[in-house]
């Protein structure tokens, strides 16, 4: 990936984490979370490309636990245009991120994604990993939170907080 593919990259990334489809990953997905990954680890940060054109991505960066021998790989974002689904793209930015991972000692490649996700979660099962998991992902709508209310209302009336 280049500097010049974060667009392209963002643009796609809207297509495919939509708040229809994916409402957790839409809800994390922005050019901040690409800008900063770029920035910190841009040797793992790949993209598929045909006739010019970015069809795909793999986003990942090398983790260090503080007092642990452990180096992980952490496969943050993938994404493959729909068009060029089933194409294989996946699975070479996948093998391409793991290679990288293990040439900067990664021990363990971590991966996530939502539970109703099926198509990436048989993606990832036939890609060898394995021992999932479960992570419960709460939310809290805040607009009917009285502090919320609050201060709508005192910027409606012109006054700070």
């Amino acid at each position: 990936m280049q500097l010049k593919d974060i667009s392209a990259v963002f643009e796609l990334g809207q297509e495919l984490f939509t708040a229809e489809q994916l409402p957790t990953l839409y809800r994390s997905w922005d050019e901040h979370e690409i800008v900063a990954l770029f920035d910190s680890d841009e040797e793992t940060c790949l993209v598929a490309e045909t006739g010019g054109q970015v069809v795909g991505f793999a986003l990942g960066r090398v983790m260090d636990k503080p007092r642990s021998a452990w180096r992980y790989g952490w496969l943050e974002w993938l994404g493959v245009a729909a068009r060029f689904k089933r194409s294989g793209i996946a699975r070479r930015l996948l093998n391409q991120l793991t290679n990288l991972f293990i040439e900067r000692d990664a021990r363990i490649m971590l991966v996530d994604t939502d539970a109703k996700n099926h198509s990436a979660l048989a993606f990832f099962r036939k890609n060898g990993f394995g021992q999932e998991i479960r992570h419960v992902y709460l939310s809290q709508n805040l607009e009917d939170h009285p502090r919320y209310l609050e201060r709508k209302h005192a910027q409606k009336n012109g006054r700070g907080d």
